[in-house]
Parts: structure tokens; C-alpha cells; sequence
């Protein structure tokens, strides 16, 4: 179990080291592109399945909270989380429609979409990008290598290059916290103590 654990860890650092070889400019870019979109007065929404979907909600309450500066709050939300909406959608529309419908509802031209999927293939989350790109929404992707479908449904796609899907998810949660830590920087704030 001791050698599992440290293969796991190493397995990670790995991960993390390919992405930051392969994956700085993206990472900047999505986070000018929000960035931008916030100092415009627009807000940034996430979505995302599974594990996605937690990282969708940790990444929305990092921005409306805090991540390392006393700054005003930042308009973000995550569509993975009012159960009464999602159910209802899923029922009355089909499961591929979950975050599009809310994207119709809440999202507006300038504001951001980050779309998270492992694969880069899950049919609600490409959705949701077609809907946001319909009404003037910015969108950026988190994926795996070679992005899937929602590489082309993006302006900014952040491929992890590995293949493991734990790891993809290690990886997105970094540059989840990376851009956070950008946008603080970016919008101003003093350092919490």
C-alpha cells in the first residue's frame, strides 16, 4: 500500500509537470479572457459531470469567496448545483440539456463558460457550449489530451496531457486554482492574512 501510495503521488507530480511544459499559454489566456470578461461587470459560470461538477463547484466558491486575497466578491456560479433545475430539465428536456437550458436562463453575451469534461465528449457539457456560444457567451474548455469535441466548441481549451482521468482531474483542479489565483491578481485585492 506504501509503494501504491508514492507511485500515486509521483503519478501526479508527473502529470503536473507535463502541464506546465505544455500548458502556461492556455492557462494564461482562459484567464485574460475572464479576466476581461469580469472588469466588463460580466460574471463566469462552470459547469461540469462527476468529479467535474465538484471542481465546477470549488472553482465558482474560490472566486465568490476568496482564494489568497481580501478582494470584492466575484460574480460566479456553478450550474451543477440547484438539484430541483437539473432534475426538472433532465425530466422535461433530456440529460443532454441540464447546463444549456440554464446557460439560455442566466447567461448573457460577454459572460464566460467554463465547460469541464474528462473526455472532452460528455453530450450536456457540449451542450451547454453551443448554447453559450449562440448567445454571445465566451466559453473556455478543461479537458483531456486532445480535448474531444469540446476542443472545437472553445475559445480556449486547457488540455491536460495525460491520460489517466484521476489525473486530469488533478491536473484541472491546478490550473483551476492557477486561474483564480490570476484573476485576484488581475482584479486587485491585498493578501489575507
Amino acid at each position: 500500500m506504501i509503494e501504491r501510495a508514492r507511485e500515486a503521488l509521483l503519478a501526479s507530480a508527473r502529470a503536473k509537470e507535463r502541464a506546465a511544459a505544455e500548458m502556461p499559454e492556455s492557462i494564461a489566456a482562459a484567464a485574460q479572457l475572464v479576466i476581461g470578461a469580469l472588469r466588463e461587470g460580466h460574471l463566469v459560470a462552470f459547469c461540469g459531470n462527476g468529479g467535474s461538477a465538484a471542481d465546477a463547484q470549488h472553482l465558482a466558491g474560490e472566486l465568490v469567496g476568496r482564494f489568497r486575497k481580501d478582494r470584492p466578491a466575484i460574480a460566479a456560479l456553478a450550474l451543477t448545483t440547484d438539484t430541483s433545475v437539473l432534475t426538472a430539465i433532465g425530466n422535461d428536456f433530456g440529460y443532454e440539456q441540464t447546463f444549456a437550458r440554464q446557460v439560455e436562463a442566466l447567461l448573457g453575451p460577454g459572460d464566460v463558460l467554463v465547460a469541464i469534461s474528462t473526455s472532452g465528449n460528455s453530450p450536456n457539457v457540449l451542450e451547454a457550449c453551443r448554447a453559450a456560444t449562440a448567445k454571445g457567451v465566451r466559453t473556455v474548455g478543461m479537458t483531456g489530451p486532445g480535448g474531444g469535441a469540446l476542443k472545437n466548441l472553445t475559445e480556449v481549451c486547457l488540455c491536460a496531457p495525460v491520460e489517466d482521468t484521476p489525473r486530469i482531474q488533478e491536473v484541472h483542479l491546478t490550473v483551476g486554482h492557477i486561474i483564480c489565483e490570476l484573476v485576484e491578481e488581475g482584479l486587485g485585492g491585498h493578501e489575507s492574512a
